[in-house]
């Protein structure tokens, strides 16, 4: 009988705290809340590289679309990084390159143990995808950032997780 792998920890990262990463925290959860995955995660936030939203509530447009696809239990307020952050988490993901740049600056200040790369680079592609801000555009961005982040996190859990069939 194979053992069970020690819990993890993930974190979502975005410039606001509102659009992307909330999204792709809600995803997350709601694949790991059950099993094949059930209990493998200790930790699942979200955060922001500003703090221009520090507090408020997810975007209505990133809501409804949760809301459509059976996301319907999420909450969660709008917060800024902090350097605790990269001890607390085993990884903490961008949605972009800026925000990547950011976080490896912090990153190199704070030190810790998280792993911080582009969420992206579990595209399933040869090349890494950004997830495009979708907060000044219509509702169809949202749409396409929900996609994406359906297919990164499927391929996270697949590749870190390999010895459970999903």
């Amino acid at each position: 009988m194979a053992s069970t792998p020690d819990p993890i920890s993930v974190l979502f990262v975005c410039l606001g705290n509102i659009c992307r990463s909330t999204m792709a925290e809600a995803i997350f959860r709601s694949m790991v809340s059950k099993p094949p995955y059930l209990g493998l995660i200790s930790v699942i936030d979200s955060c922001g590289t500003g703090a221009y939203h520090t507090g408020s509530s997810p975007d209505s447009r990133t809501m409804s679309t949760l809301e459509d696809k059976g996301i319907t239990d999420y909450d969660h307020a709008a917060r800024k990084i902090h350097t605790s952050d990269f001890q607390k988490f085993d990884f903490i993901f961008a949605m972009d390159r800026d925000n990547l740049r950011d976080l490896q600056r912090i990153h190199q200040r704070a030190g810790g143990k998280a792993t911080v790369k582009l969420f992206g680079e579990f595209s399933g592609k040869k090349r890494a995808e950004e997830v495009d801000d979708p907060y000044y555009g219509g509702r169809d961005g949202f749409e396409e950032a929900y996609q994406q982040l359906t297919r990164f996190t499927r391929n996270f859990l697949k590749e870190t997780f390999p010895d459970i069939d999903a």
